[in-house]
């Protein structure tokens, strides 16, 4: 279960002029460059991404799409649905926003942002099209507000009122870098989580992605609030973000899944490539008993269906969905290995032989 990303940046992978980038500077970077995708633009970068998701094992993916580009069409979570119509994942588009562009103090140009009225009609009319609550959906929609320095307080607020009219849940990025924590500081006096507390995002309804730069009171209040996190240790490394604190995080009662975040920052939508970066990323800081093979699946499992609040989904299990991935371990990849569990995360990532949705095989191995 993958859940977090950004499925229109398969199209801007190692962009040259961001390959030594951090956030900030990446983001400024690419900003002018996807304000000038088109839609069948979006839909090759959905197609593109479901496919490499599907091919590494994974069964069920969100995105978080923020951009609008002004010559785009409006209706470009449409694109993306259809998109996985055609793939046959399990998907949860989340309705994301920016509405604070420079000239507000944000960081976003004014090509890529949107009107909060805008933006909240449109909130409406895809929740009402495409939500489905039922056990076993195959789409599910989130609004997601992309971000401290890229929304308004007041757009923030008024989201989490209408996501929780309808049920549906919220989605963000948060404390992922020590420029988020100085914008915050700057423009609103406070620390990114305090920032959330005050626009009443304080809920087990929430997962946030990333999650790095939080202190030993933030992790305490995460966990008693039941706000899960979304870990993208690819991204991070990338964009020398930080280390997300996974364990506390767990040990405080959040739940954390694994995702790959945007393939213009990981720079892959390769999930089963995801499960070792955690595993090597959080052995190489506190030592090989630092994260088991264990640990890295329950995320990638139970821990994503945890993020996205599917209780049907996420361990194979009577009256769940029927979603699974099948491994040749006699691929060259897997060849001599002796856990065959353990192999999954400890070799070079060998491409599914099989991915199963909803008991259909919608992915498969020549």
């Amino acid at each position: 279960i993958n859940t977090h990303h950004h499925l229109f940046q398969t199209r801007t992978r190692a962009w040259r002029d961001a390959v030594d980038s951090e956030l900030f500077d990446w983001l400024t970077t690419l900003y002018p460059v996807w304000a000038e995708l088109k839609d069948d633009q979006f839909l090759t970068g959905a197609l593109v991404g479901f496919r490499e998701l599907l091919r590494s094992g994974c069964t069920l993916t969100t995105d978080h799409h923020y951009l609008f580009p002004r010559d785009a069409s409006p209706e470009l979570i449409d694109i993306t649905i259809e998109a996985a119509s055609r793939v046959g994942i399990r998907f949860h588009p989340t309705r994301g926003s920016m509405s604070r562009s420079q000239k507000d103090g944000g960081l976003p140009p004014d090509t890529v942002v949107q009107d909060p009225d805008t933006i909240l009609a449109d909130s409406e009319r895809v929740i009402a099209k495409f939500h489905d609550p039922a056990p076993g959906a195959m789409v599910r929609v989130a609004l997601a507000p992309c971000s401290p320095f890229s929304v308004s307080p007041e757009l923030m607020r008024d989201t989490a009122l209408l996501a929780r009219r309808h049920g549906v849940r919220l989605h963000t990025h948060l404390a992922e870098t020590r420029d988020e924590d100085d914008y915050c500081g700057r423009i609103y006096g406070r620390r990114p989580l305090d920032f959330l507390e005050d626009v009443d995002w304080i809920g087990n309804d929430v997962w946030l992605a990333h999650g790095i730069w939080f202190n030993d009171e933030e992790v305490a209040r995460l966990g008693r609030a039941g706000i899960a996190i979304a870990h993208c240790p690819s991204s991070n490394m990338r964009l020398g973000s930080g280390v997300c604190r996974v364990r506390d995080l767990r040990a405080a009662g959040c739940p954390v899944g694994l995702a790959v975040d945007g393939s213009a920052s990981n720079d892959s939508s390769n999930l089963l490539a995801e499960l070792r970066q955690a595993l090597l990323l959080h052995r190489v800081i506190g030592g090989a008993a630092a994260m088991t093979v264990g640990e890295v699946l329950e995320m990638a499992t139970l821990g994503g269906a945890g993020c996205l609040g599917r209780e049907d989904a996420g361990s194979l299990e009577t009256g769940k969905a029927c979603d699974l991935a099948v491994f040749d371990l006699e691929a060259i990849g897997y060849d001599g290995a002796d856990d065959p569990i353990a192999a999954l995360l400890l070799c070079h990532p060998e491409p599914a032989r099989a991915t199963i949705v909803g008991g259909r095989i919608v992915y498969e191995r020549g």
